[in-house]
């Protein structure tokens, strides 16, 4: 029986299926089953799809090797590579078809195909404008009509009719484009586990699912190895529209899973990481590093004080923890006494009157050469930097607080620049 037009209100979603939950028949049956079922329930589903299993990897390994025109012509690689999710979407719409859905296939070859990029063979950025417009135009009628639209994530094409891949995690970046232009109620991201863990089960025992993660915490996690997401899709993922990561085994999308909300920020920025002024309480010594109980003892004093730990910095030679304000001398000189326990510490020393200024944003890692872009204003205009790390798609920056504001301008133009 067909799925016609569908009622007003219904849930607007967009699912993307990942390669491993379409990796062979039985899975891309399951995964075809589980969007029947939510249309004929009266929700309106658009889908993307990756390519099966390892498909796009044995394609790159395959022209790569056998051919030294594909090597030397990204052109021609982005059109190979794209035959994996064009094939996967191909297939995924008949097997939509044979469940009696009335669903349309999108191919990067259609007049209307909706992601439309620039020209960064393998690493295309999608032009979010004409996307938007495409998508409007094209897909909201379809939905509108009842029809589940199929299309092949990773792919895009120039507006002179060029095939492009998106590059790493493109088919969520095709997911999360489509998302925001169509207004959607949800975005399902299908994977081959039950959401995003507390650590890889591959490393630890028993890691736990988490309920709700923001977008910027999971960023962080890519930063530090973890393969949830890619840094460069969340830039993509709409404000207001949670991603929920669900596992393919159950065969539903109505599953619990993972809710990643809110938003990664996109371009660069600077700001106070605190509004008040910061102390440092440097501990020297030789091989401070293998003496790690130091750190737990500190902290320890700084917990029974009841002041904020603000953060804390290490290496071989010195221990940094930064505080809220002017630490009282008490605490001071429980931070002395505990040095003074430690054979390989030396001496302390505090610097007061300290701001913490953030600079974050996704185009961090993208953009060459950032470090100097921050460093070069501040010495050119007499402003001392105190300290400087990073973490987390992050870069703190410690001035005086006096020279607060002049060095977040200094900052926040030659930023902007950057990006010009």
């Amino acid at each position: 029986m067909k799925v016609g037009k569908l009622r007003k209100n219904c849930r607007k979603l967009v699912v993307k299926f990942g390669g491993t939950s379409l990796a062979d028949s039985e899975r891309i049956s399951k995964a075809a089953s589980s969007v029947a079922r939510e249309a004929k329930k009266g929700s309106r589903v658009a889908v993307v799809v990756s390519a099966m299993g390892k498909t796009t990897d044995q394609l790159l390994e395959t022209a790569v090797k056998s051919s030294s025109v594909v090597k030397s012509d990204t052109k021609e690689l982005d059109d190979i590579l794209s035959m994996g999710e064009r094939t996967s979407a191909r297939i995924f719409w008949a097997a939509l078809k044979s469940q009696g859905v009335n669903c349309r296939y999108f191919d990067p070859t259609d007049p209307d195909w909706p992601m439309i990029t620039d020209h960064s063979y393998g690493n295309a950025k999608p032009l979010l404008a004409e996307c938007k417009e495409r998508i409007e135009r094209g897909l909201q009628t379809l939905w509108e009509e009842g029809v589940v639209p199929v299309i092949p994530g990773f792919v895009g094409k120039t507006l002179d009719g060029r095939i492009t891949t998106i590059g790493r995690g493109g088919s969520d970046t095709t997911a999360f484009v489509l998302a925001e232009a169509l207004d959607a109620d949800e975005i399902v991201l299908v994977t081959d586990v039950g959401g995003i863990m507390t650590a890889d089960p591959k490393l630890v025992r028993k890691p736990r699912i988490l309920r709700t993660i923001r977008a910027e915490s999971l960023a962080g996690l890519a930063d530090s190895g973890a393969k949830f997401m890619h840094k460069k899709a969340l830039k993509y993922k709409p404000k207001s529209i949670d991603a929920r990561v669900i596992a393919y085994a159950p065969g539903r999308l109505d599953v619990k899973g993972t809710l990643v909300k809110g938003e990664f920020r996109v371009d660069l920025g600077v700001g106070l990481a605190y509004p008040d002024p910061v102390s440092m309480v440097t501990v020297l010594g030789e091989g401070v590093s293998k003496e790690p109980s130091v750190v737990s003892e500190i902290a320890e004093k700084v917990n029974a004080s009841r002041i904020h730990l603000l953060g804390v910095t290490a290496n071989t030679n010195s221990l940094i923890i930064y505080l809220p304000g002017d630490p009282p001398k008490s605490l001071l000189d429980s931070i002395h006494t505990v040095m003074l326990k430690h054979r390989r510490m030396l001496a302390m020393a505090v610097k007061r009157n300290m701001a913490f200024l953030k600079i974050s944003g996704v185009e961090l890692e993208e953009t060459p050469g950032v470090i100097a872009r921050i460093s070069n204003p501040l010495q050119n205009n007499s402003i001392n930097i105190a300290g400087i790390f990073t973490i987390a798609s992050s870069i703190t920056v410690l001035v005086d607080w006096n020279d607060r504001a002049k060095a977040m301008e200094l900052v926040e133009r030659s930023l902007r620049e950057t990006g010009e």
